[in-house]
């Protein structure tokens, strides 16, 4: 109803606007006769002219009013008489009695569970709920996946953690070696599992979208320096080359944006034989903002360049936990990237090596500067 009044009143506004217009403009066509002094005495019939020109007016404003009021009007009418007619249908108990009854034994975690009644006159309802099925079955086995793959990545430092302990209340007490053995491999693992739960927390924060972006102008020349620095003295034993001639401005989160560029960096020192070269880099591509990180290690199978980013997921044996990986990193970086608004390329070949480009979306300040850039003549 409130909603009627509020469309009742904005149609007779309109149409009073228009009388008043209509009016206006004959008052005006008045007042031009009168100081030309054509309606002194009457002459010429302009008393008659002027309310023939008043009479057209309303009779158009009028009409005018009537059309944009149906226009207005037809749809209402239309949902008016559609639901009139949803009132007044018939329902096929029976129909409906089927439908429940292949609603209640359906599985919906089965794989490939559809939901079929036999009945033309339901295959829409059936489509929609079986798509509805699908994506549950596929969320429920990516989750289950999930959980299986984390349990299986914590168990192992609880073992290892349990079984050196279990070692030192029984000889570590007395030998000096023992002890020490035992404690440096609780405090790896207790790092590792620690890496592991901080990771697996991130990824459950940004899955429920509370993980928060500090937005702001950045360079990404500048973040690829301070990486390139801290990386080539950490690990000495890698050739390291920063290709970063001039400054790439980008909006973005500057921890989250360092800590894909050190995830990236991360593999390819993994993956890379000591003395080979990691090259770092950062350009315009495609007039987008762009950082790469590239290796000559042992590259990724074609068949797996696809599954790099899935959680857990290892490329090969040479993928595995003895490298220090948790299978999250990439998982990470990919959920960083995504919601500044970019996307990877990902160009590899096994035993050649590895290139990881991060396209990101051009900032309001590159923008500006191509709008403002001369054309050429």
């Amino acid at each position: 109803m409130k909603n009627n009044r509020s469309i009742s009143r904005r149609l007779v506004r309109s149409g009073t606007r228009r009388m008043a217009l209509g009016f206006l403009i004959s008052d005006l066509v008045l007042l031009s006769l009168l100081r030309g002094g054509h309606l002194a005495g009457g002459k010429g019939g302009a008393w008659l002219t002027l309310a023939a020109l008043q009479l057209v007016l309303l009779l158009i404003s009028a009409r005018l009013s009537r059309r944009k009021t149906r226009r207005t009007v037809e749809p209402l009418e239309r949902m008016a008489q559609t639901a009139q007619e949803i009132s007044h249908a018939g329902f096929d108990q029976e129909k409906l009695r089927r439908l429940e009854h292949s609603i209640v034994t359906l599985k919906q975690l089965t794989p490939g569970e559809r939901l079929r009644t036999g009945d033309q006159e339901l295959s829409g309802l059936e489509e929609a709920i079986n798509d509805l099925l699908s994506r549950m079955n596929e969320s429920f086995q990516e989750r289950s996946r999930f959980v299986s793959d984390a349990s299986h990545e914590l168990r192992t430092p609880i073992s290892v953690i349990q079984g050196y302990a279990d070692m030192l209340k029984r000889w570590g007490k007395d030998d000096p070696k023992v002890l020490d053995e035992g404690l440096s491999a609780i405090q790896s693992e207790s790092v590792h599992m620690k890496n592991l739960i901080e990771q697996l927390l991130f990824l459950a924060r940004g899955d429920s979208n509370r993980n928060q972006l500090n937005i702001e102008i950045l360079d990404l020349s500048l973040l690829m320096r301070e990486v390139y620095e801290e990386s080539s003295m950490i690990y000495p034993r890698r050739q390291w080359k920063l290709d970063a001639p001039e400054p790439v401005a980008v909006r973005g989160d500057q921890d989250m944006l360092k800590q894909t560029m050190r995830i990236l960096v991360d593999n390819a020192v993994k993956y890379t034989p000591e003395d080979a070269r990691v090259t770092l880099r950062t350009r315009f591509k495609n007039n987008c903002p762009c950082f790469e990180v590239q290796d000559n290690g042992i590259g990724i199978k074609q068949d797996d360049l696809a599954h790099i980013f899935d959680r857990f997921f290892r490329s090969d044996p040479a993928r595995n936990r003895a490298t220090g990986g948790t299978g999250l990193g990439l998982s990470i970086a990919k959920w960083i990237v995504e919601k500044h608004g970019g996307y990877f390329e990902v160009f590899s070949r096994e035993d050649i090596g590895t290139r990881i480009d991060v396209m990101l979306p051009q900032s309001e300040t590159e923008e500006a500067q191509e709008q403002n850039a001369p054309q050429p003549a």
